[in-house]
């Protein structure tokens, strides 16, 4: 087609366009933010016990809270994206999210009645402690293709959190409550790309995080002894929590609107690059579901009791043992030891998927070039 070239150089084949790897690598920025961010999960935990003696920190526990569960549950909602129906999907969904929530289900349980000592029943509808978060992933996972159908998707969310606000007939099967007062986040995650992530990691915005977090622990400081610290959790109506029912609609709005600044600061502020604990990322589910045994049992030993555990040195040598026993949880020897219970292959439960070997040849293909096309135009 263009034979004539009027400049050495012009009649040469374009080099063919750089091939992309045969496998896509993780994003140190992501598993960087679920690190730090299932650390900070334990470390609230470990304060539950102390912060009644502490105002301070009872104010640090109500800004964590403010924004730890937001800014997972919006990175299980980015990477939640893609989600379908697919057969391979389904199948991860039920080995990644259903199977943990019954195993660890039946073993708090059962922890709660042979070590505890309470009288705590089996009951698959009734999420106890930590398991609620598996409960909402599967809901809100398996209703991706209906948001992504939706053309408003957030405002629908909203809508739904409010009326959930304002229904104390809903019960505590599934923990509904909080599935549904938390879904605006889920939302807001699957309606996010990487250049939304870009830009709240901009140094404006890391020196902005500073006052922002800052006001939010004065705010908190002077809140504690004034508001009900229920209303973080997301998992009781207005009327459960002793206000008008008008409350509801504007405290689901208003904490979505603190967690979201607290929750750009944070990101803000999680390193993109490769650190030390940027493999752990990949655990974090292992460090979720493990580490409240470890906190139950230290309430119920007795562990939080001694006095000096109360001051400031003890709550600080207490926040640094929640994070380093929930960062040795996420660690490979665990994951390896525990991956029959978080990651269960189950290949004899399903059927096999015809399309999955084609799908696997289409990902792992390098896409041909076009030089000959080129060099033939």
């Amino acid at each position: 087609m263009f034979d004539a070239a009027t400049s050495p150089g012009q009649n040469r084949a374009p080099r063919p366009p750089a091939l992309p790897p045969a496998g896509r690598p993780r994003d140190a920025f992501f598993d960087n933010a679920k690190y730090l961010a299932i650390v900070l999960v334990a470390m609230g935990h470990s304060w539950e016990p102390l912060k009644g003696d502490s105002r301070v920190l009872e104010a640090a526990y109500c800004v964590v809270y403010a924004f730890h569960m937001p800014a997972f549950i919006i990175v299980s909602g980015y990477f939640s994206r893609n989600f379908d129906m697919r057969p391979d999907r389904l199948k991860r969904l039920v080995t990644g999210v259903v199977v943990p929530y019954v195993l660890f289900e039946t073993a708090y349980s059962l922890f709660q009645r042979f070590v505890v000592g309470s009288d705590q029943d089996i009951s698959l509808l009734d999420p106890w402690y930590l398991t609620w978060f598996l409960c909402a992933l599967f809901v809100w996972r398996l209703t991706t293709p209906l948001w992504k159908a939706v053309r408003h998707p957030l405002p629908v969310a909203f809508g739904i959190a409010m009326l959930a606000s304002v229904s104390p007939s809903i019960g505590d099967d599934l923990d509904l409550q909080r599935v549904l007062q938390f879904l605006p986040y889920f939302v807001l995650g699957l309606c996010l790309r990487p250049e939304h992530f870009r830009l709240v990691r901009r140094w404006p915005v890391r020196i902005a995080a500073v006052p922002v977090f800052a006001l939010a622990l004065a705010f908190a400081w002077w809140s504690v002894p004034r508001m009900n610290t229920e209303w973080f959790y997301h998992r009781d109506s207005a009327q459960e929590l002793g206000a008008p029912w008008w409350c509801g609609p504007v405290m689901v709005l208003a904490m979505f609107g603190c967690s979201m600044l607290l929750t750009a600061g944070f990101f803000s502020w999680v390193p993109g690059r490769r650190t030390w604990f940027t493999a752990l990322g990949a655990g974090t589910l292992y460090g979720y579901l493990l580490h409240g045994f470890v906190v139950k049992y230290g309430a119920h030993a007795g562990w939080f009791d001694p006095k000096w555990l109360h001051g400031p040195l003890g709550e600080i040598l207490v926040t640094a043992l929640a994070g380093g026993c929930v960062t040795l949880l996420c660690t490979r020897p665990v994951q390896r030891v525990f991956r029959f219970s978080m990651e269960p292959r189950m290949d004899w439960a399903f059927r096999r998927d015809a399309a999955e070997p084609a799908r696997g040849r289409e990902q792992g293909q390098e896409r041909e070039p076009r030089s000959r096309e080129m060099a033939s135009a």
